[in-house]
């Protein structure tokens, strides 16, 4: 089967939901008139990841205007509970395309918010929600962390879908659980602009025998209010030069690396290419050596099916 992406490498109109929204709204439609089938958005797309920002903290005090700054962030923040969700699965469904959107996301339940990854199925709505089970450094002020239930794959029309978000992509038990669920296509949104991230993203396709898919903003001080400006007077002028890349099962780059402008990727991902790389690796079959190695991961979720999958109806 063979199944056409696109990443997308842009900035939000940052700090405002509904601008943001609109802006992702326009992009899916052009690229799905590509014949794009599955859509991929960077890491915290909605409402743009808040790189140069202290929010006024330091360890033992926090300021007023870091207070004011979070709680404006978490305004414009997506509940999955809202309108915001219905919209998103209203646009997959009408341009017939699987969007993975990278968000920050609150829940009126508590007052925290999450870095988190949302699957969107053109026939079934939301999949489920990834949300970063650890925040880098002092990502860790605004995001909280999710617990082994957050580890979520899915079985689509499309194939089989999972991934991390930017350094979780470092922890390798973190990658062994998706990998246990046999994940085809590997999402993984991100902030780091390093060219030494696409060594990651190849590492980790020749080691998961899977499709790796990696998706970064392209962000300049230009692209932030000006009232954010002062936030941000020790950063480079490009600060965020993206990176974006699109990696075959066998480690090769199919699209990109992109740097230093906002674009998409696109490529057409043979899927029969995932058999035949596990004829000399496979890292949960003939290489797992389960006789040696137990590996489990508390409260992880069996891989979700998707509903259309039982409805004997045509992939997108």
């Amino acid at each position: 089967m063979k199944l056409k992406v696109c990443l997308v490498q842009d900035s939000p109109v940052f700090f405002d939901k509904e601008k943001t929204i609109e802006k992702l709204e326009r992009l899916t439609k052009k690229y799905a008139a590509q014949g794009c089938e599955l859509i991929v958005f960077p890491e915290s797309f909605v409402p743009g990841y808040p790189r140069g920002f202290s929010f006024g903290a330091k360890i033992g005090s926090r300021t007023e205007a870091g207070r004011a700054l979070y709680s404006e962030y978490r305004r414009n923040s997506i509940d999955l509970e809202s309108e915001d969700l219905k919209r998103l699965e209203k646009l997959a469904h009408s341009e017939n395309v699987y969007l993975v959107i990278g968000i920050t996301e609150k829940q009126e339940t508590n007052g925290s918010l999450f870095c988190s990854m949302i699957y969107i199925s053109p026939t079934d709505g939301l999949l489920g929600v990834h949300r970063k089970i650890k925040p880098t450094g002092t990502e860790r002020i605004v995001w909280a962390e999710a617990d082994g239930g957050s580890l979520v794959t899915f079985q689509t029309k499309i194939g089989k879908l999972g991934g991390l978000i930017c350094w979780e992509n470092y922890m390798p038990l973190a990658r062994m659980a998706m990998y246990q669920k046999g994940v085809e296509i590997y999402i993984a949104p991100t902030a780091d602009a390093r060219e030494a991230w696409t060594a990651t993203m190849q590492h980790i396709a020749l080691e998961g025998r899977c499709f790796v898919l990696g998706c970064n903003q392209f962000f300049n001080k230009a692209m932030y209010p000006d009232r954010f400006r002062s936030l941000v007077d020790d950063e480079p002028e490009n600060m965020c030069r993206g990176g974006s890349v699109i990696v075959s099962p066998l480690g090769k780059i199919l699209a990109g690396p992109l740097f230093d402008e906002a674009g998409a990727l696109i490529a057409e991902l043979d899927l029969e290419e995932i058999n035949q790389s596990k004829l000399d690796f496979d890292v949960i079959g003939h290489y797992a050596r389960n006789d040696i190695f137990q590996f489990t991961v508390p409260n992880q979720p069996a891989i979700r099916k998707e509903k259309a999958l039982d409805k004997n109806k045509k992939r997108p």
